[in-house]
């Protein structure tokens, strides 16, 4: 099991569950906000698992061309019914599940804030989330732009592009019930909702 004295993340959508599996093995979490930000990668979108296998969810960035954008000038597009879209999609995917009528309210009431930065939606969803899976986690940010940490640097391993070498021994860590498994294994890669809306209150115990 990878423990990590400190980690460095991007800042995600509703973010994946090995997110939040090295919040909860890392004595001290830096949100990175020095990078630029970066399409299809976690930082603007999600994977929810879905009766039709999985779906990702996007908030759009306002953008012009391949002009860069620091991550805290991101602007969140709202020329789309994104929100709409994510709300529905989560509550088909997951209202039958055993937790998600305890999490949807406080999930929806910061989506429907329609904060204008993108940093400061995953933010706040991010700081609600930590709380959900009960880890205990000071979020603190990065003061300058570094290349490479020599120790606990994930902003390109936890990304869905990622194909390098495993944190975690996927065979060793735990697996919770799936609402959509029809036959299939068990599907890794989905955001934390998925873990929460199985286990609610003992989430803890699958990211340690």
């Amino acid at each position: 099991m990878a423990v990590f004295g400190q980690c460095i993340l991007t800042t995600a959508y509703l973010p994946p569950v090995d997110w939040f599996r090295a919040a909860a093995r890392s004595g001290r979490l830096l949100i990175e906000q020095h990078e630029n930000f970066q399409k299809q990668s976690w930082r603007s979108r999600c994977l929810i698992l879905t009766s039709q296998g999985t779906e990702a969810l996007l908030v759009p960035v306002q953008r012009n061309g391949d002009e860069k954008i620091p991550i805290r000038d991101a602007r969140i597009d709202y020329s789309e019914p994104w929100i709409l879209k994510h709300r529905r999609a989560l509550e088909a995917a997951y209202n039958s599940s055993a937790f998600f009528e305890y999490y949807k309210d406080d999930i929806f009431s910061i989506l429907d804030r329609r904060y204008e930065f993108l940093f400061d939606l995953n933010l706040d969803l991010i700081s609600l989330l930590l709380r959900m899976t009960g880890i205990r986690a000071e979020i603190e940010f990065t003061q300058e732009y570094i290349n490479e940490y020599p120790e606990g640097d994930l902003r390109k391993i936890i990304q869905p592009k990622y194909r390098g070498e495993a944190l975690w021994d996927a065979k060793k860590e735990k697996t919770w019930f799936q609402v959509f498994p029809s036959g299939r294994d068990f599907v890794p890669g989905l955001s934390v909702i998925d873990l929460l809306c199985a286990e609610g209150p003992n989430s803890t115990e699958f990211l340690l």
